[in-house]
């Protein structure tokens, strides 16, 4: 049985009026392995919530698998301690595949980048959009992020999780995914777009952190031609869309945002950021 992603603790506040005990509701973090054939290949801190569609999305974003349909299984497997091992099986196809990918790359292995093994994994080529003929007004754009707001229950509780959403033109967000790491959740919406069959091509992922090189790789391995995030980007986060053909929207902030790479998907005159 594993802990619930919400916990109520107790604490001290202290306002203007003067100091009171008081409960809290907050957010539950737990290791999460992910273990392919029985290996452990990565372990995270994560949210103990959507572990399925954490381990389907995890599977794609990172390349290991090219389709849900090369996952045999999932079984999540709460740890004697306070862990969770989710075990992933894979086609043989995939298996080979995978055994061949472990033997070629280098070092241990480490949660500092989503459990990547090596330099070259970290900044391995990412995948290119291509010319998608979607295109978002300026007020979509902004709306996008007023409507993952609302779509964050467990956020709303407790102020210190992540959400990833996408957003489809005319639809709204038709998914979104919470976790306490941004990765996670993004994982998280991959899953969650694969198992429900909705096309990444169709729409944009929204965002609530900051863009990393991880989140556009991630957001490229989904399919989605446009990036949207409430924070800043990296530099080479930057390069990394630009190079994917990707739409790279970041520092949204009420009606106003600003545009890193490929502008031409944003249209009623929104202004390419020139920092």
């Amino acid at each position: 049985m594993t802990r619930p992603p919400l916990t109520s603790t107790t604490r001290i506040a202290r306002r203007a009026n003067g100091t009171a005990a008081a409960a809290r509701i907050v957010p539950e973090e737990t290791p999460v392995a992910l273990s392919f054939a029985g290996t452990t290949h990565a372990v995270m801190m994560a949210s103990p919530a959507d572990l399925e569609d954490f381990a389907l999305g995890f599977s794609l974003t990172e390349g290991i698998v090219a389709s849900p349909d090369e996952v045999d299984d999932i079984e999540i497997v709460a740890d004697a301690g306070e862990g969770i091992d989710i075990q992933i099986r894979l086609k043989d196809n995939a298996n080979t595949r995978f055994e061949a990918r472990r033997r070629r790359l280098a070092g241990p292995v480490g949660c500092g980048l989503c459990g990547i093994e090596s330099i070259d994994e970290a900044l391995r080529a990412v995948q290119h959009i291509g010319q998608s003929p979607l295109t978002f007004a300026a007020q979509q754009i902004t709306e996008s992020v007023r409507l993952l707001s609302k779509a964050q229950p467990m956020h709303a509780e407790t102020g210190a999780v992540h959400a990833a959403g996408f957003y489809v033109p005319g639809k709204g967000i038709v998914l979104a995914r919470e976790d306490v790491g941004r990765h996670n959740a993004l994982d998280k919406l991959a899953g969650a777009l694969a198992k429900s069959g909705i096309d990444g091509a169709s729409g944009a992922v929204v965002v609530t952190s900051r863009v990393s090189v991880e989140m556009v790789q991630k957001s490229a391995a989904i399919g989605a031609p446009v990036i949207i995030a409430v924070s800043a980007p990296t530099a080479l986060a930057i390069r990394t869309a630009d190079e994917a053909g990707m739409t790279l929207v970041a520092l949204v902030r009420g009606d106003e945002f600003d545009i890193f790479t490929h502008p031409e998907r944003v249209t009623d005159g929104a202004q390419r950021h020139v920092a």
